[in-house]
């Protein structure tokens, strides 16, 4: 890297926010994270029509401006902040080099490069198709993760079993019967094997589901559970735990999952929109479906998106000068 600044651009939404992050970070000396309001009627137009940066923004105070000196990259990510990566690149007459991740629903060729996921209906030269979402775990940061939890997990034993719990959407509630079910297979693995259990639950965990595994394996010595005061030890779950269980409802979550080095296993939700990208996952081998069998399935795991993807924008970046 040569001194670049890279602004990553969404509308808040924390998925898209570490999606954004995460590539300009991979590229990018500098990274200025900014947190934008698209205003109608931008808010339905093709982003690639996208004029002025003040004119497709929210002059709203609370909210990040879009003003120069522009970066040499912008990074954005969901479906509204498309617009502004396509005002910004037209304002600085074509000097930022504009990346958009996850599909745009415009026309590709607005962007530089356009990055997205196989669901994804965007199409071109300038798109580039990637197995997993990005985010900004890096091996650096599970390295910082498990010096910071390695001796709060160490008294659970190996194998240790990390569960990433996830929550309801907008298609499918993590209903009651749900946990129970996972609640059940992950009993009856850990009386099989002996293994130690390291429980988070997301934001969206619903506080029922966390009761529930609260009760399930209280008072055992060798069971992990977050009870969501204090530092979140996700990072660490990553990082330490010798088989990974993650909760389907989030590409997020699974791409995360899959970028750590162990085997990745997703106890399955259902849900129409999440179900066809977990069956590309395991017909690709980056993952198995939780059943609770004693030995987890070989998954080809790491792998890491982001850096795929980075390694092409700099590509573009190089080109520029």
């Amino acid at each position: 890297m040569t001194g670049r600044v890279a602004w990553a651009v969404t509308t808040g939404a924390t998925g898209m926010r570490t999606q954004a992050r995460g590539l300009a970070e991979a590229v990018a000396d500098t990274v200025v994270e900014k947190t934008v309001g698209i205003r109608f009627p931008w808010t339905l137009l093709p982003g690639a029509w996208a004029a002025s940066p003040r004119a497709v923004t929210d002059p709203d105070p609370e909210l990040d401006q879009l003003e120069p000196p522009w970066p040499d990259l912008i990074v954005t990510c969901g479906r509204k902040s498309a617009a502004a990566a396509v005002a910004v690149r037209k304002a600085s007459g074509g000097k930022t080099v504009a990346v958009h991740v996850q599909d745009p629903l415009t026309d590709p060729k607005a962007f530089d490069l356009v990055v997205a996921m196989p669901h994804d209906r965007a199409k071109g030269d300038n798109v580039l198709t990637v197995p997993t979402a990005l985010h900004d775990l890096t091996p650096k940061k599970l390295d910082a993760a498990a010096d910071k939890w390695r001796e709060r997990f160490a008294p659970l034993g190996h194998p240790l079993i990390g569960v990433v719990l996830g929550g309801s959407t907008r298609n499918y509630e993590f209903d009651p019967a749900a946990g129970e079910r996972l609640i059940a297979l992950l009993r009856k693995l850990k009386d099989e094997t002996g293994a130690g259990l390291a429980i988070t639950p997301s934001p969206r965990t619903p506080q029922h589901l966390v009761g529930a595994f609260g009760q399930a394996f209280l008072g055992e010595p060798n069971v992990f559970l977050w009870d969501r005061d204090g530092t979140n030890p996700y990072h660490g779950i990553l990082a330490l735990s010798d088989r990974l269980v993650v909760t389907s409802d989030s590409v997020s979550m699974m791409s995360e999952a899959i970028a750590s080095p162990h085997p990745v296993e997703v106890f399955d939700l259902g849900g129409e929109r999440h179900a066809p990208i977990l069956d590309r996952l395991i017909d690709e081998g980056l993952a198995a479906r939780f059943e609770g069998a004693a030995t987890p399935a070989a998954t080809k795991g790491p792998l890491n998106s982001t850096t795929v993807a980075a390694e092409r924008v700099r590509k573009i970046l190089d080109a520029r000068g």
